[in-house]
């Protein structure tokens, strides 16, 4: 009789040590992920908004300046979107999508509707406008320039919200897996919070 124990199987995996730096990294993300699920993305979200924050630097620098050289780094700017990413970003996207499963379950005839239309309608708005004011207050300035600013460019930037994340958002609130989505989120987040750089100035 034939007996599956007796037959030699290839063994293909690699130590994780022999594997690439990529494939270690996701391997040691995916495990932080399923272990410390908000503080991993609230990390990532700092991350990346710091980076999103220094990229808008080097080309606001690079547009105003003849050569290439980027002569000065605002610190503090690049400081304040890591903390916004990391205690506010991370933890409210966390919860957000935790939430929108409950609200909007996957069972509903009309979730894909649904999900789009709660975070594009009610999701961006209120996080764009919380972003403001963590910004205003981060920045130690006063009720009057954030009004200021509300006035000036909150409405700009939010119909740019709506041109730019409705499709990246159709595609993440009901195609990417609840615990990859602030990950997929600050992909995008990372030229986003690069264009708010500039347009808040």
């Amino acid at each position: 009789m034939f007996k599956l124990h007796e037959v030699a199987m290839p063994v293909n995996s690699v130590p994780l040590r022999d594997a690439s730096i990529p494939y270690r990294f996701l391997q040691q993300y995916l495990f932080l992920l399923k272990k410390y699920p908000i503080l991993t993305k609230s990390v990532t979200s700092g991350v990346l908004s710091t980076i999103g924050n220094l990229l808008s630097q080097i080309l606001e620098a690079r547009k105003k300046s003849k050569n290439d050289a980027v002569k000065e780094i605002d610190t503090a700017g690049a400081a304040r979107y890591a903390i916004y990413g990391l205690f506010i970003t991370g933890p409210v996207s966390h919860y957000f999508y935790q939430l929108m499963e409950v609200w909007v379950p996957s069972t509903d005839p009309y979730c894909v509707i649904k999900r789009l239309l709660l975070d594009r309608l009610g999701f961006a708005p209120a996080f764009l406008l919380l972003f403001y004011l963590v910004m205003n207050i981060l920045e130690a300035k006063g009720p009057d320039d954030f009004m200021k600013k509300i006035r000036r460019t909150y409405w700009t930037a939010l119909k740019m919200n709506w041109k730019v994340w409705t499709p990246f958002q159709f595609i993440n609130v009901n195609f990417v897996p609840v615990q990859f989505r602030v990950l997929f989120a600050n992909m995008i987040a990372l030229f986003w919070y690069a264009y708010l750089a500039s347009v808040r100035k």
